[in-house]
């Protein structure tokens, strides 16, 4: 394993209207894996809000969401493409593409390298993007509005796709929709660049759960699913020649008497397979879950403060020592020591700054 990586997080650099943004949205870091200490290196500019980031497998190019609703002057967010210097980490902006909906909020790369497919929240759908041979992106191959609403009036009054993830085996793509209370699943047409409705076509979640972020267990049969609305994370067993989901079990990830306001954000599966971490924003923790080994169950072990405000999104290093917590409205990145055995997380005392953190992303430097 490397000792050292480069970290790259994408940020909103737009906080109150369109004529106040910050140029620089995407910030790069070293990360030294043997004493978890951070260092920033430099930034790049290009984005307004390029809030969730994606690595092309290659690792010579990175991808960011525009999290905007308007994309020029049509009703659109924007997808932008960078390439990287692999020894400094520093980025140049190649170019950018309509998300062809409103308000982009995560995307990912294919296993071949060949598409990014991406996930409007404010809109709700989904569309994948061809990557051309020096890394820019094409327009949309594939396009899909999801359709719907659920119980919460206020949440779910039409679909919100939050976020869409590849299969292991580079067969399908999962898209949690927070808006319509389900997973939907696509086969990958890799020939064509289509988004295929899979047979099954998913799988409902509880009613107001709100299903967020997704995530495989290294063993390719498990999948966990944060739920933002409900507060709660949910195991499912995964058929991959089908592409199914069957519900295993779901457990809280606020603890037991916590009565404030507080919604889930990111989940990530550890490396190991051991655990599963999800982020709570307003309680402002991080929850851990032991993953039962012989049925892929998950049990609550405890909550750690990420020590900030409102955590989005984090990482775990390729080696499974650390966390790392983006903390977005206090804008500091806190980095956590992972007990091997149990799972919990203790401060290292290392930590950075970043001005609204959204989403880390770790590359061997």
């Amino acid at each position: 394993m490397a000792k050292n990586y480069l970290m790259y997080v994408g940020t909103y650099t737009q906080t109150t209207s369109p004529a106040e943004h910050r140029a620089e949205g995407i910030f790069v870091f070293r990360f030294d894996a043997e004493t978890g200490a951070l260092e920033r290196l430099s930034s790049a500019g290009g984005a307004l809000n390029p809030s969730f980031l994606a690595l092309h497998p290659k690792g010579r190019f990175l991808y960011a969401v525009g999290e905007i609703s308007d994309y020029q002057g049509k009703e659109s967010g924007a997808v932008h493409a960078y390439a990287r210097d692999p020894a400094t980490g520093a980025l140049t902006h190649l170019n950018r593409q309509s998300s062809v909906g409103t308000g982009p909020c995560h995307l990912s790369v294919e296993g071949s390298g060949r598409y990014a497919l991406a996930a409007n929240y404010g809109s709700g759908s989904v569309l994948m993007l061809p990557i051309r041979a020096d890394g820019s992106l094409g327009e949309a191959t594939d396009f899909v509005q999801h359709q719907g609403s659920s119980v919460n009036p206020q949440r779910q009054e039409g679909p919100h796709a939050h976020s869409i993830m590849v299969s292991p085996d580079n067969r399908f793509a999962f898209a949690p929709d927070l808006g319509l209370d389900k997973v939907l699943c696509y086969r990958l047409d890799l020939e064509r660049g289509k988004l295929v409705a899979n047979d099954p076509p998913g799988v409902q979640v509880a009613p107001g759960a709100g299903p967020r972020h997704f995530d495989f267990h290294p063993n390719g049969r498990w999948a966990y699913l944060i739920n933002e609305i409900g507060n709660t994370l949910s195991a499912y067993a995964y058929d991959a020649a089908r592409g199914a989901l069957t519900l295993l079990n779901t457990v809280p990830t606020l603890p037991a008497g916590f009565s404030g306001t507080s919604h889930t954000a990111d989940i990530h599966v550890h490396p190991s397979g051991k655990f599963v971490y999800g982020s709570n924003r307003g309680h402002d923790s991080i929850t851990i879950c032991a993953i039962d080994q012989g049925t892929g169950q998950v049990s609550v072990v405890g909550q750690e403060s990420t020590q900030g405000k409102s955590p989005r999104n984090f990482a775990i290093d390729p080696t499974g020592t650390f966390l790392l917590a983006a903390n977005q409205p206090t804008g500091n990145i806190v980095v956590f020591r992972i007990d091997a055995q149990n799972g919990r997380l203790s401060p290292t005392g290392h930590s950075a700054q970043a001005p609204a953190p959204v989403c880390l992303k770790l590359i061997p430097a």
